[in-house]
C-alpha cells in the first residue's frame, strides 16, 4: 500500500466518482481506477459499493478510509516540518473551529499566518459538535481546533479567552428598548434553535432550562448566520455568540442578564510544528470580548 492510494480513495469517497476525483487529483481515470482495484486485492475486500447517486464506502470502507486520512494528514505534516526552513514554510493545515466560536477572531489570526507563511496552504471547515472536534483532535486528523471549553475538554487545552452570548431580536420587537435583556421577559418567546448535537443548541438549552423558558421552537438551523438572519425576520428570538452575529445585524442584537458565556480555547496536535505554533499566538493577539463587537445604541 502506498500514500497515493490512500489519497487516491480518500478523493473518491469525497467526490463519489471515480472521474471527478480523477479531475480532482489532475490524472487519467484509469490511473485512479487500477489504484483503487489494487488497494482492494490487496486489502482482500470491497471498498466503494456502486449506488444511483454514485460510489459510496462499504463498511470496510468507512473504517479504512478513517486510518488513510489519518496516514495522510501524518504525511503532510512530516513533509511541511521536513522543508520548512527561516520564515518559509510549505505544507498543508488543517484546522476545524466549533460553529459560532471565533468567527471574527479566526479570520484575522489566519490572515496573518498566510503573511508570515504565503506559501502555506491552510484548510479550515466547522463542525458544530464538540465531541466530534475532540474525536477528530484525538485521531491526529486536525492541526488545531477551535472550540468551546467543556468538561471534557483535554488538560492542555489553551484558553483563549471567552465569548459572550447575546440574543438576536426581530425589527420592533419591545425589547429592543433596553440596553441589556432579561432572559425572563422572553417567556412566551418561540427560539430559533440549532441542531441538536451541536454546542450552541447545548448552551441554548441549558439557558432557557436555568431561567425557567419554555423551549418552544419555532425552527432549527445549522448556521449561526442563518439563525441571526431569521431571528432578524420576526421568525422567533435566538441566542448566539456576539462574534457571531453578521455586520449588518448589530442593531437587533442585545447582551442578556443573567450574562452568558463560554471559554473558548485552542487544541492543538501532539508536537507542533511552526504553523500551529504562530496560529496560536495570532488567536491569543485577537479580541475575544465578545460584547465589544456591536453597540446596543447603533
Amino acid at each position: 500500500m502506498s500514500l497515493r492510494q490512500f489519497e487516491y480513495a480518500l478523493a473518491v469517497a469525497e467526490e463519489g466518482s471515480v472521474t471527478a476525483a480523477a479531475e480532482r487529483l489532475h490524472v487519467a481515470q484509469p490511473s485512479v481506477s487500477q489504484q483503487i482495484r489494487g488497494l482492494e486485492r490487496e486489502l482482500g475486500v470491497q471498498l466503494f459499493a456502486r449506488t444511483p447517486t454514485g460510489l459510496v464506502p462499504t463498511v470496510a470502507g468507512r473504517a479504512f478510509l478513517r486510518e488513510a486520512q489519518v496516514a495522510v494528514s501524518a504525511s503532510r505534516r512530516a513533509r511541511a516540518t521536513a522543508r520548512a526552513h527561516a520564515d518559509e514554510l510549505v505544507g498543508e493545515l488543517v484546522v476545524a473551529a466549533q460553529m459560532g466560536f471565533g468567527t471574527r477572531q479566526l479570520p484575522g489570526a489566519l490572515d496573518a499566518l498566510r503573511r508570515r507563511f504565503p506559501r502555506l496552504e491552510v484548510t479550515v471547515f466547522e463542525e458544530p459538535s464538540s465531541a466530534e472536534l475532540d474525536r477528530l483532535c484525538r485521531r491526529g486528523v486536525l492541526d488545531l481546533a477551535l472550540m468551546a471549553a467543556c468538561e471534557q475538554s483535554p488538560g492542555d487545552a489553551h484558553h483563549l479567552g471567552d465569548e459572550e452570548f447575546v440574543v438576536v431580536l426581530g425589527a420592533g420587537h419591545p425589547q429592543l428598548a433596553a440596553d441589556r435583556v432579561e432572559l425572563r421577559e422572553l417567556e412566551g418567546e418561540p427560539w430559533v434553535r440549532f441542531d441538536r448535537d451541536s454546542a450552541l443548541d447545548g448552551v441554548l438549552l441549558n439557558v432557557l432550562r436555568d431561567n425557567e423558558l419554555t423551549p418552544a421552537t419555532a425552527a432549527r438551523v445549522s448556521q449561526t448566520a442563518t439563525a441571526v438572519r431569521w431571528a432578524a425576520h420576526g421568525l422567533g428570538v435566538t441566542l448566539v455568540p456576539a462574534s457571531a452575529v453578521p455586520y449588518g445585524y448589530e442593531h437587533l442584537v442585545r447582551p442578556v442578564f443573567p450574562v452568558v458565556s463560554q471559554p473558548v480555547i485552542a487544541v492543538v496536535r501532539p508536537g507542533p510544528g511552526p504553523a500551529e505554533t504562530a496560529l496560536l499566538e495570532f488567536l491569543r493577539q485577537e479580541s475575544w470580548r465578545g460584547s465589544a463587537v456591536f453597540s446596543p445604541a447603533s
